[in-house]
């Protein structure tokens, strides 16, 4: 994974923007926040991987800002 990484960086399709990432201290897992309008972007950018890695997409929105009253 990490030598098709360096050589094609992370293949993400227009649209799709990469935030942030974490790995877990095992190095098992990465947990990356990525930015998009089209869902259907994460097929594209995941059938670069997916004979590498396993991908679960979980759909995230931002915390309402509390009402101070």
């Amino acid at each position: 994974m990490y030598d098709r990484y360096h050589a094609f960086g992370r293949m993400l399709p227009e649209g799709l923007d990469y935030v942030a990432s974490w790995v877990e201290t095992e190095g098992d897992r990465c947990f990356q926040i990525m930015r998009t309008q089209d869902r259907d972007l994460f097929a594209a950018w995941t059938s670069n991987w997916d004979d590498l890695v396993d991908f679960e997409i979980i759909s995230i929105s931002e915390s309402p800002t509390p009402n101070p009253d």
